[in-house]
């Protein structure tokens, strides 16, 4: 009779604990309910659509496509022998090479000119590096009104045409649109070289020579004082 007591006691002890840890387990809330998930998502979407529209905002990659390899402009093999550089507001500026293969400045005069800043400048024609293409309005571009518009003519005769738009805002380059084709960003460095050919017009300045007075030296002999003038009177 005690055992089967005993026995009726500890399985009564058994569910009681079962019991006591199914209320414990009711009492445990999950840490996110469906309503705070659903919140958190809706969170990341308004972020990812803010950064998207900031982007868009800034214009900095206005549907750019990026080239695979780095390209250029033109063929890096061609010899530049005219630059002509028209702003929207100022004068012109051309060189051209001459028979002799020396820089000479045609506009806004004939001149002669600094050969070094020239070359340097169709150097870094030859070296236009393409950022990337792009596809927008020209007039988000700037380019419904240049600033600028640049004709290079080669030595075997081929002429090309740069327009010169607004910059980027980051300010790593400009848009351009090549032979009113194709629009595309540009390195900035060789831009800014051919706008200051604008800028600063590249004629040679040479200094002129100034007259200065003989400095006499201990061996030179001194200057003669000029003979007193003697006047003769007749005798009468």
């Amino acid at each position: 009779m005690a055992r089967k007591t005993t026995r009726s006691t500890a399985q009564k002890k058994r569910t009681a604990r079962k019991t006591q840890e199914a209320a414990s387990f009711k009492q445990i809330k999950p840490v996110f309910r469906t309503g705070t998930w659903a919140t958190l998502l809706l969170l990341a979407v308004l972020i990812g659509v803010t950064y998207y529209m900031n982007r868009e905002e800034d214009g900095e990659d206005i549907d750019a496509l990026p080239t695979s390899e780095i390209a250029f402009v033109f063929d890096q093999d061609r010899t530049v022998a005219g630059i002509e550089i028209t702003p929207a507001d100022g004068e012109t500026v051309k060189v051209v090479r001459n028979a002799e293969n020396t820089w000479v400045l045609k506009l806004p005069d004939d001149a002669e000119a600094d050969q070094g800043l020239v070359e340097a400048a169709a150097s870094q024609l030859t070296a236009l590096r393409i950022i990337s293409e792009v596809d927008a309005d020209l007039k988000i571009l700037g380019l419904d009104k240049p600033a600028y518009i640049i004709i290079i003519e080669f030595t075997d005769g081929e002429k090309h045409t740069l327009e010169i738009g607004e910059n980027t805002p980051s300010n790593s380059g400009y848009y351009v649109r090549l032979d009113r084709k194709k629009t595309l960003i540009v390195a900035l460095g060789g831009i800014e070289s051919l706008i200051n050919l604008v800028i600063f017009p590249p004629r040679l300045y040479t200094p002129t020579p100034t007259s200065l007075p003989a400095t006499p030296t201990p061996d030179s002999p001194p200057d003669e004082a000029p003979a007193p003038e003697i006047t003769v009177t007749p005798s009468p």
